[in-house]
């Protein structure tokens, strides 16, 4: 009874101890919270999602990520309802936020390599894939930092925060 108590203990403590590792491969799984982000045409700093940027970018452990980035500050509709917009209304809309949604990928140090977009609230980008050569994700503790370079060269930089 001894040795077999001994073996289950030993066993469940090479399972969590495995678990543990797995868990902290991945360096970028979990929620985080879109701090600031700018955007970079020519030599400009300007506020890619105005003054107030608000966003959360989720990274789940089965490799599937969500991300929304929006301005606080964009006038709610006159009508209350979504889809009676003025032209004026969703075009503010439409340029001060976006959702997409997808998979994701991490290298074996647990770095994140590259995402597919399945979704977006941008159709263009539906079925879009980024690597490291077009998106860059760097996670120093509980802050991230994400680079992306649109085709025309405009370069997005986006902070963000662990949210725990």
């Amino acid at each position: 009874m001894f040795i077999r108590s001994a073996v289950l203990a030993l066993a469940f403590s090479i399972s969590s101890s495995a678990f543990a590792q797995t868990a902290t491969e991945n360096q970028i799984v979990g929620t985080w919270r879109m701090m600031s982000a700018t955007i970079d045409p020519g030599g400009q700093n300007i506020a890619a999602y105005g003054e107030k940027p608000n966003g959360l970018l989720v990274f789940t452990p089965d490799m599937h990520f969500v991300e929304v980035l929006t301005d606080a500050d964009v006038p709610r509709f006159a009508s209350n309802a979504r889809g009676e917009g003025t032209d004026d209304e969703n075009r503010m809309a439409m340029s001060r936020s976006i959702g997409f949604f997808g998979t994701y990928t991490v290298d074996e140090k647990g770095e994140f390599s590259g995402n597919r977009v399945e979704g977006a609230t941008f159709p263009n980008w539906v079925g879009s894939v980024r690597t490291r050569d077009d998106l860059t994700l760097v996670v120093t503790g509980d802050r991230m930092t994400e680079q992306f370079r649109r085709p025309e060269g405009t370069e997005i930089r986006i902070e963000w925060q662990r949210v725990k």
